[in-house]
């Protein structure tokens, strides 16, 4: 609250503010839990008094000349040597300490990128000059797909690729800076979901395969609409 009063003197907004900082949270299976200490994770404010709280740090950096990327309490420090990057981390853990925060223990770690291993990021596995989606990402993307081509589903195809394209489209606008290689073999997996859907509807059982691809190939999944992951990627990579 002291950081923000340095400047907003709204009192209205100020004491908002502090409701939000006080209104606890509500977890599943456990009920409500009162919020003692810093901003109630997953709050629509958390991420802007984050961005308040961490900018002196942000100044902080830059005076070190060092190039921070920071997404609300999310960040990487940008180093050319491990040493420059221990003395970075350091620093970070010093003001960390003042500022009354703690490091995430596993998280925080200083890592070679041009080596095997990598590291995540907003979502993004960054490794070698490459990036691509993390595994949680996908995990995340094919969950949100195995819940709309359930095999029992009554409807006509036509709806459920409208409904899957939804998915794929605002996933593939966050992932498209990804490398290509990974987008055809998604574009499998999402197909074959759709089939084993039509295969079931057809009297067979278990997943689509064989023939399944000859009675409802690539181009009948196109005539419907389906979004292509790969093709959307290679048009914005061209765009560039």
């Amino acid at each position: 609250m002291e950081a923000v009063t340095e400047r907003v003197t709204d009192g209205a907004v100020l004491g908002l503010i502090q409701r939000f900082l006080k209104q606890g949270v509500m977890e599943s299976g456990k009920g409500w839990s009162p919020t003692e200490y810093g901003t109630p994770q997953g709050a629509v404010i958390s991420p802007l008094l984050a961005n308040i709280y961490l900018n002196p740090l942000d100044h902080k950096m830059a005076g070190q000349g060092w190039e921070m990327v920071r997404y609300a309490d999310d960040f990487i420090i940008l180093c050319e040597s491990r040493e420059q990057a221990e003395r970075a981390l350091e620093t970070v853990r010093q003001w960390v300490d003042q500022a009354g925060l703690t490091l995430h223990p596993t998280k925080t770690r200083i890592v070679d990128a041009n080596e095997r291993g990598g590291f995540d990021f907003l979502g993004y596995h960054f490794e070698r000059g490459l990036r691509w989606p993390r595994h949680k990402s996908l995990d995340k993307l094919k969950e949100a797909i195995r819940q709309k081509t359930q095999r029992g589903r009554p409807d006509s195809m036509g709806p459920i690729v409208v409904e899957v394209n939804r998915t794929l489209r605002g996933w593939m606008e966050y992932f498209k800076h990804s490398i290509g290689n990974i987008f055809p073999d998604l574009d499998g997996w999402v197909r074959g979901r759709l089939r084993s859907i039509q295969r079931k509807r057809h009297k067979g059982s278990g997943r689509a395969r064989g023939r399944d691809h000859q009675r409802w190939p690539n181009a009948y999944f196109a005539e419907l609409g389906l979004i292509s992951l790969a093709l959307t990627r290679a048009k914005a990579a061209n765009a560039h």
